[in-house]
């Protein structure tokens, strides 16, 4: 689980890649439960909780760029 401090320090490109991985083992994650194979159902608590941490950020920076033209 990251931290909301941590994802602050990152670029609107790390952000970017940071949100695409997480959604792809929010799908792999999708998948497992589907068939049966996944373990640890918290981990899918954590990768949605992580997902809205990076959107949080990106939308808080935007505004903050937005606020500063």
């Amino acid at each position: 689980m990251t931290k909301a401090s941590d994802i602050r320090t990152k670029t609107a490109d790390e952000l970017s890649d940071e949100l695409l991985k997480l959604k792809k083992e929010q799908f792999n994650l999708r998948f497992q439960k589907a068939t049966g194979q996944l373990d640890n159902t918290a981990r899918v608590r954590q990768i949605r909780r992580d997902i809205a941490r990076v959107k949080t950020v990106q939308a808080q920076k935007a505004a903050s760029a937005a606020k500063a033209k």
